[in-house]
């Protein structure tokens, strides 16, 4: 994970659909973990508000029968997982109650990854720091991590935990994907720079990379978890592009477009590995297939360049051939 001692596996299971209504239910979302165990995952991935806390529960029923010290287990703290209640951000009150009821629910004395669900505007950055840094002292918590930050706010906590001596953040997981690939301008910079991990949510875009969806379609499919609105935001030539270079190359390795798409992810410098969701066991089947081969480099470069966009100033500046400098020679 970056450049910490934290070992985990390349794929990491999510959970945001155990427990969701026409989701995962408990007894399959066991089948899954076991599978994923089984496949030699180790890193699993969840959050206090996803299925407002049901989400942990059935981890935890179902760590319980695991022996702990073999699995690395991820959550997270921002909204309220009461049903009806606002968020309330990391201010140390609600990160401290939090903890307490995701260590309850998941059944286990620490925290492996406990990570910041998305910026809180309303606290100061001392306050959420310095919690986060108590929890690890306090052996609730071994590592944390942030979600959803701006390239700004990362670098500033970083350096503010380094000017205390905080604990650091040790991973980000940002969207990132053939198709979201915001995070390439600023945040996966900044993590190679800083030795920052990354753990990519959406790695196929809520199914777009999956090869569920060609171009001749009038509209999302009524079984697809793509609405209209959706639809209409991704429903363009780019899209269409990334998704046909997609199945063209997961044609020419013999794999489905999602193996494709995860494999594009595992391949690139800053990342760690993707956060994948599975709904069955065979959508889990079919994502465990990324690992174990590799995209040659032509590969990479069609995948990569069919989702290429014109970037804002001042990153175009900095390309430019009179402002790119070269090694000195030897």
């Amino acid at each position: 994970m970056g450049r910490a001692g934290l070992q985990v596996s390349e794929l990491c299971l999510g959970t945001m659909t155990f427990g969701a209504d026409g989701g995962t239910d408990e007894g399959t979302a066991h089948q899954i973990l076991d599978a994923f165990v089984e496949a030699g995952g180790t890193f699993i991935d969840t959050a206090n508000v996803y299925s407002q806390g049901v989400a942990e529960e059935i981890l935890g029923r179902w760590l319980k029968t695991r022996n702990r010290d073999d699995l690395i287990i991820a959550t997270k703290v921002y909204g309220e997982a009461a049903p009806g209640e606002a968020p309330r951000g990391t201010g140390r009150k609600h990160v401290l109650a939090e903890v307490e009821a995701s260590l309850r629910r998941l059944q286990t004395d620490f925290i492996d990854l406990y990570q910041a669900h998305v910026f809180d505007d309303a606290t100061p950055f001392e306050e959420t720091l310095s919690t986060l840094d108590s929890l690890v002292r306090s052996g609730k918590v071994r590592f944390i991590g942030a979600s959803n930050y701006t390239g700004w706010q990362l670098q500033k906590s970083i350096e503010m935990s380094r000017h205390y001596g905080w604990e650091p953040f040790v991973s980000l997981q940002p969207l990132y994907n053939l198709l979201d690939r915001g995070a390439e301008l600023e945040l996966l910079p900044l993590c190679r720079n800083e030795g920052v991990g990354v753990i990519a949510w959406s790695p196929l875009a809520g199914g777009w990379l999956s090869g569920k969806y060609t171009r001749n379609l009038d509209g999302p499919p009524a079984d697809s978890r793509a609405g209209d609105e959706d639809w209409a935001s991704r429903n363009s030539e780019r899209t269409w592009r990334v998704i046909e270079t997609v199945q063209a190359v997961a044609a020419e390795v013999d794999r489905t477009p999602a193996q494709v798409a995860l494999r594009w992810l595992l391949q690139q410098p800053a990342i760690t590995g993707p956060i994948i969701g599975a709904r069955i066991p065979e959508q889990l089947a079919d994502n465990l297939g990324a690992t174990g081969w590799a995209l040659e480099d032509d590969q990479l470069r069609q995948l990569t360049g069919a989702g290429d966009q014109p970037v804002p100033y001042p990153y175009e500046l900095q390309r430019l051939p009179q402002f790119v400098r070269r090694p000195a020679p030897e």
